[in-house]
């Protein structure tokens, strides 16, 4: 944008505390004293800005952020960096679903995860082993014979 002297920012500092002013005395009027104070601290901003120089910081942020979103827009390099961003995301997502399906992995082999609601698959089973009988506890005898006349054993 350019930069200003320091007549026009004293100008600008003077025409928005003016307008405060203004807006604090209509306040005052027609909504009370609270209205009214609270729009003169308001009012008094202008001048505080001006005389740290927060004005001018503000002013050159400003201009930054416009100029920045302008060669933001138009920018033909700022848009091929967009698709490569998006281009970036979609393989992401494809190798995340393939190594979940265990697509495209060197060396071993992923089982994918179960489906919710589907049963797990049937593990080998084992040959029972053979349990001698308990010739030593003759009280698992009788514990046994009440099992199996419940059906539990």
């Amino acid at each position: 944008m350019g930069s200003f002297d320091n007549v026009t920012w004293q100008a600008l500092t003077a025409i928005l505390t003016l307008i405060g002013l203004v807006a604090s005395g209509l306040l005052w009027r027609t909504r009370g004293a609270a209205s009214g104070l609270r729009m003169l601290a308001i009012a008094l901003l202008p001048t505080a800005a001006y005389l740290t120089g927060t004005l001018r910081l503000l002013w050159e942020i400003g201009d930054a952020v416009v100029s920045w979103a302008v060669r933001f827009a138009f920018s033909p390099f700022v848009w091929l960096g967009i698709v490569v961003a998006g281009v970036s995301a979609v393989l992401l997502t494809v190798s995340s679903a393939m190594r979940r399906r265990g697509l495209g992995t060197k060396g071993r082999r992923e089982e994918p995860p179960p489906a919710a609601g589907a049963s797990l698959p049937a593990t080998p089973s084992r040959p029972a082993a053979a349990t001698p009988p308990s010739a030593a506890d003759p009280d698992s005898d009788d514990i046994e014979a009440i099992l199996r006349r419940h059906g539990i054993s």
